[in-house]
């Protein structure tokens, strides 16, 4: 009986091991969809002033390169804006630079759950899509009327107010559906950080493909000096 017993199969056991196994399938399958879907870069924006691979709006022709990393909420990049920009617009008028702009999205926590600086960086590709030439003054309108963290920020009727001031109409759904939302998110994780800190900010800058540290930003009248 003992031998017989011993010969027996276990069943059981087995079909335990076939559901264990077949539950860490699942959820091996869940943790590597959950990944990708938290990196899709769902539709990415077209047009010649974009370049989908790397998320920038791209200004200017220069041989030189400005990537600028910023946040429609960021206060320091409001500032930033209005020291520097019309430094760095001459430097791209004149032939120096291209301007690279990297609408990103690392404060939505700050417009009470209305995810305003992703909407306004959907919004920023909406724009550059629609009209190409109208993406530095939609940029300049919208740090115009920038509002103040921990707000609920701008609405999405209010932000293509904006886009129409600067002559862009027709991106209505492409704003209200957030069409490049997705594309918002996964753009923002690429973004590099800058020397000696520990996460992505805003702003960053990177010149000529090396990110810089911004203590090492000269002053008002001197940005040029950093293409020299």
């Amino acid at each position: 009986m003992a031998q017989a017993a011993a010969g027996k199969t276990n069943w059981f056991a087995i079909w335990v091991s076939v559901a264990v196994v077949a539950v860490v399938a699942v959820v091996i399958g869940l943790v590597v969809w959950m990944n990708n879907a938290a990196t899709d870069p769902g539709t990415a924006p077209s047009g010649s002033g974009i370049d989908q691979s790397t998320g920038a709006i791209v200004v200017g022709t220069g041989e030189q390169t400005l990537d600028t990393y910023v946040d429609f909420m960021c206060p320091i990049c409001n500032s930033f804006e209005q020291t520097y920009g019309p430094e760095i617009l001459d430097l791209v008028n004149n032939g120096t630079i291209t301007l690279n702009i990297h609408p990103i999205s690392i404060l939505d926590r700050a417009s009470q759950g209305t995810a305003f600086s992703t909407r306004a960086a959907n919004a920023m590709y909406c724009v550059a899509e629609a009209d190409p030439d109208a993406a530095v003054p939609f940029m300049q309108a919208m740090y115009a009327k920038q509002p103040e963290e921990n707000s609920t920020g701008l609405t999405d009727a209010e932000i293509l107010d904006i886009a129409k001031s600067v002559g862009v109409t027709g991106i209505d759904s492409c704003v209200t559906d957030g069409t490049y939302k997705s594309f918002v998110t996964a753009m923002t994780q690429k973004t590099p950080i800058q020397p000696g800190s520990t996460g992505i900010g805003t702003p960053t800058l990177a010149i000529n493909g090396t990110v810089i540290a911004n203590k090492t930003i000269p002053a008002k009248g001197q940005f040029a000096s950093l293409f020299q």
